[in-house]
């Protein structure tokens, strides 16, 4: 049959996928041999890159993140909360936040954030199919929940030990549960990159795409990365094929763009450039979370993805990426997180620099080594660590960001009192010293060794 797409194209759409109904499971040998890395390989079927009129990230720091953690206190989940919120912004580029509902602590958090009445993110939940989680959805009241489907036959055959048509009747009869309550099902297709894509996933979207039809409700799909396989690489092969999953899904499932959402892990480093592509080959969604928490090697850091938003689109649409910076501070202050200090945007010295050279750059101009305005961005300042390298551009650097020196305030690297602070910062590595200047050190030092310029300095800085 041919017709009119999407694109104005006439196509050719006569072939359905049905379910494949094996006996037995399918494993990718070829790709997943186990006792070897796994491999890439490549059939060269590029997909065209359609990029949603709207993305968005949504969180999942209070389900999957928190799985890795020490558990939230029921403060700090509404604390991080309201930190979500002020980050998303009035557009709502964080759209959501999903919960678990198992045990009073989880459910007296969602009460709590449901009660502050911010309108983004929105408070969904997370359930297995099964009836009796189900009933926790009803009695909380949330207006959407994610249902795991898993979709590997690994998931379907050695650990359910059903079927293909039995795991997707399975999975149908607590959809339809949900629909009939008019809550909107958001179904994790668990283990997609280890999935027979035309043979389970393609044929059980599509006959999610008919009850949503059928009901008006938009079931959404989330493709869930679970192990981390998938590949961004044009013509890489299903079902590692990042590009290839989301237009699979959009084009052979007619699954919308608004209703697919992207869930990556990071065990082989690809998470964020994972994310990204999925929202340019047609995903609206990205699920991350906090830092990036999560089993093993983590979600995608929803951080790095409000930052590759403002990239894609020009613009940060009404985000507040200050809040990152009080979020991390969050983490570590009041949680306890121990951020690895060179994390992009939230580690202690992701815009810090040591060698001297880098601060000489930066004493010209900031600019040279720093990514953007860090100060007027993030409300993160660049600075330098003062330790053996950092000579006396690093010294001077120091002295200008520790004093909040501007213009004509400036210090300039050959000023005396610079010169006879990097004579002492010298001499205490000469002494066998192999730890970083502390700030108070050396504002004692500079007090010691110039009592006037310190003075003064006290009374210049703006």
């Amino acid at each position: 049959m041919l017709k009119i797409d999407k694109n104005n194209r006439l196509s050719e759409n006569e072939y359905k996928y049905q379910i494949q109904d094996v006996t037995e499971p399918e494993l990718f040998r070829t790709f997943y041999e186990y006792t070897s890395i796994p491999k890439v390989a490549f059939n060269e079927r590029h997909v065209p890159m359609i990029t949603p009129e709207n993305i968005w990230i949504t969180d999942t720091t209070f389900r999957d993140g928190q799985q890795s953690t020490s558990p939230f206190t029921v403060e700090q989940i509404v604390e991080i909360y309201k930190l979500l919120s002020r980050l998303s912004g009035p557009n709502g580029i964080i759209k959501q936040s999903e919960f678990f509902l198992y045990s009073e602590k989880d459910r007296r958090a969602v009460e709590k954030c449901m009660e502050l009445g911010l309108q983004f993110p929105e408070v969904t939940s997370w359930i297995r199919a099964n009836p009796k989680d189900f009933e926790l959805v009803k009695q909380m009241g949330v207006k959407e929940t994610g249902i795991l489907v898993s979709c590997s036959d690994y998931h379907i055959f050695k650990k359910m030990n059903l079927t293909r048509k039995g795991a997707m009747e399975k999975y149908l009869s607590i959809i339809k549960a949900a629909l009939e309550q008019n809550i909107v099902p958001r179904c994790h297709f668990e283990d997609i990159t280890r999935a027979d894509f035309y043979g389970f996933v393609v044929p059980f979207a599509s006959e999610l795409m008919k009850l949503s039809k059928e009901t008006g409700i938009p079931i959404k799909i989330r493709a869930c990365d679970t192990m981390g396989f998938g590949v961004s690489y044009p013509g890489a092969s299903l079902p590692r094929s990042v590009p290839g999953i989301i237009y699979g899904l959009n084009h052979f499932a007619d699954v919308p763009s608004e209703q697919i959402e992207w869930h990556g892990h990071n065990d082989f480093y690809k998470v964020v450039t994972n994310a990204a592509t999925a929202w340019l080959y047609g995903c609206s969604g990205v699920n991350c979370s906090l830092m990036g928490i999560g089993e093993r090697t983590g979600n995608c850091p929803l951080e790095a993805m409000a930052i590759e938003y403002a990239s894609l689109r020009g613009t940060t649409d009404g985000m507040d990426l200050s809040a990152i910076t009080e979020i991390a501070e969050y983490f570590e202050n009041v949680i306890g997180y121990d951020i690895p200090a060179n994390t992009p945007f939230v580690g202690r010295n992701f815009n810090v620099t040591r060698a001297g050279i880098h601060a000489d750059g930066m004493l010209k101009d900031e600019e040279i080594y720093n990514i953007f305005d860090t100060k007027a961005i993030l409300n993160r300042p660049a600075s330098v660590i003062v330790d053996a390298t950092s000579g006396t551009a690093g010294i001077a650097f120091w002295i200008n960001g520790f004093y909040h020196l501007k213009g004509d305030n400036v210090i300039d690297k050959r000023h005396p009192a610079v010169l006879k602070l990097k004579e002492l910062v010298d001499q205490e590595y000469a002494n066998g010293r192999n730890t970083a200047m502390g700030a108070f050190e050396l504002d004692t030092m500079l007090k010691q060794i110039d009592p006037e310029l310190y003075i003064s300095l006290q009374h210049r800085h703006i």
